[in-house]
This record gives C-alpha cells, sequence and structure tokens, in this order.
C-alpha cells in the first residue's frame, strides 16, 4: 500500500523542503512555542508552532478544526529568532 498523499503537501516540499509529516515532529519538541497567526485567521483561528527536528527550527502553520491541520511547514528566520528568544536559558 502507498503513503497517503496529503492535499498541498507537495507544493510545500517543492516550496519550501519540508513534508507535513516532518513538520509535525515539531509538536514533540518540549520546548516548542505556539502562537496564534492574527494576520491569516480572519475565517477560522490559525496558528504556528515552532519547534526543533533534527537540529533545525521549524514554523508549522496549522489550524485546528476539531484536529490539528497542518498546511504549511518552512523554515524562516523571524520565527528561528521568536523561538531562540524564547528559550533563553
Amino acid at each position: 500500500m502507498g503513503k497517503t498523499v496529503i492535499f498541498g503537501e507537495f507544493e510545500n516540499i517543492k516550496k519550501h523542503g519540508y513534508g507535513f509529516e516532518t513538520g509535525a515532529k515539531a509538536f514533540l519538541d518540549t520546548k516548542r512555542v505556539i502562537f496564534t497567526d492574527e494576520k491569516h485567521s480572519k475565517h477560522e483561528p490559525r496558528f504556528f508552532c515552532l519547534g526543533k527536528v533534527e537540529g533545525t527550527v521549524l514554523t508549522v502553520r496549522y489550524t485546528r478544526p476539531g484536529r490539528i491541520r497542518i498546511f504549511g511547514t518552512g523554515v524562516w528566520r523571524k520565527e528561528k529568532k521568536i523561538y531562540e528568544q524564547k528559550n533563553k536559558a
């Protein structure tokens, strides 16, 4: 049986280099940072999860209509800086 294809994942991999399955691992980071995406929450609440996966801080964009639905995963400098500031020792 083949792997499940998630809507938009191929485009995300092509554009940002990461799939949603990899992005989901950011939620496992005990130092993850979660906050609301105020700019894009007009039609539904949207969130960011910043978490370290295999040594890289990933930004996962998601919504929770009953369960988490990831619609973007990638690496962005701004969010990496937020993660590092929130996790200062």
